[in-house]
């Protein structure tokens, strides 16, 4: 039997804590994985104390997920190196826009034989162009990655309260081993070979989620948000078919997929500060602010990186609703445009 395997936590948010719970307590019950599981947490101040000595003598991360106690084997540790350096699976779980910074602090210092689970949703954007965020943690590290979506709201999640997942992997035994870290009863895990329509599905999903909010904001009721999901899953995978040949359109049927859409399109934060945009006049960032305390929402920024590769290959009519809702949040737009863009979709045509 192979040595246990160490596990390190890339993030601690209300995501990367609800999922830490899991963690560790799998960590502590089985023989596969080292007791100790390290959490880089990005030190703050709270309530006058550093938020990794609360979370190591409290074991509750107070600001992002208040109430729910962590296993007393997640270790808070503020230096993302020393929290990764001796672990065998990385598991990142923080907003997008961080990972190639996080990714430059950890370049030569981890083990070259580790793998990782990307939890994050979002797209990278750069010089070179748009890229899946498994594929950049790859290229700068030099790790297998596989990715975890599904129809996870953080907050049910950390209530125990019954969900499923999707694990894409490459690997079938990272794949497997990667389930017996992150499964729970109530936690349950379908593991997939098609690792990229999966992290699509994480991505895109928040676009979509933003329009359901703009809908919501107008008060224009289910029937027109059911028309955004619809609109929006057919975006989602005309997508998928154009950049990325070889996906299989049948992992939309996972959790990752049409599951995940519903669930993030009536319950996620994406939803909520895209109906705040509506009905009270405010930016994204001020609403961030006010309602997120610290966290971030991933919709617009990823309609805006998906509008410039669109915008590079010409085919911005093939997807309205994604450059509409790029285009409400970044160019000023009227959100009442929104609607015409649906009644004007060529899926109607």
């Amino acid at each position: 039997m192979s040595a246990p395997k160490k596990i390190a936590i890339i993030g601690s948010g209300n995501w990367g804590s609800a999922i830490g719970k899991i963690i560790g307590k799998n960590a502590a019950e089985s023989d596969l994985f080292e007791t100790q599981v390290n959490m880089w947490v990005f030190e703050e101040i709270v309530d006058g104390k550093k938020l990794t000595e609360v979370i190591n003598t409290q074991h509750e991360n107070i600001k992002y997920l208040p109430g729910h106690k962590l296993p007393e084997n997640i270790v808070a540790i503020p230096d993302v190196v020393e929290a990764c350096m001796s672990a065998d699976i990385h598991v990142w779980v923080l907003p997008h826009q961080f990972v190639r910074g996080i990714c430059q602090k950890l370049k030569g210092n981890i083990k070259p034989d580790a793998i990782a689970l990307s939890l994050i949703k979002g797209l990278d954007e750069s010089q070179a162009g748009v890229d899946l965020i498994s594929n950049v943690i790859n290229k700068e590290l030099g790790v297998e990655v596989s990715v975890l979506m599904g129809a996870n709201l953080a907050k049910e999640v950390a209530n125990g309260m019954f969900c499923e997942t999707t694990i894409g992997c490459k690997n079938e035994a990272h794949g497997q081993l990667l389930k017996e870290m992150v499964q729970a009863d109530y936690f349950r895990v379908v593991v997939v070979e098609d690792a990229t329509t999966v992290e699509i599905c994480g991505a895109l999903k928040n676009i979509v989620a933003t329009g359901a909010g703009f809908v919501d904001g107008l008060a224009m009721g289910d029937n027109t948000k059911a028309a955004v999901i619809r609109l929006g899953l057919m975006e989602m995978v005309k997508f998928t078919e154009t950049f990325y040949k070889g996906s299989q359109t049948t992992t939309f049927l996972e959790s990752c997929g049409i599951a995940d859409l519903v669930t993030t399109c009536y319950g996620g934060r994406n939803r909520r500060v895209a109906e705040a945009f509506v009905t009270s006049g405010k930016s994204i960032d001020e609403l961030e602010k006010e309602m997120l305390n610290g966290q971030k929402i991933q919709g617009p920024p990823t309609a805006k990186e998906v509008y410039h590769l669109l915008k590079a290959k010409d085919c911005e009519d093939q997807f309205p609703l994604f450059v509409a809702i790029h285009k409400i949040c970044y160019e000023g737009m009227p959100v009442k445009g929104f609607i015409d863009c649906l009644k004007n979709h060529p899926e109607h045509m």
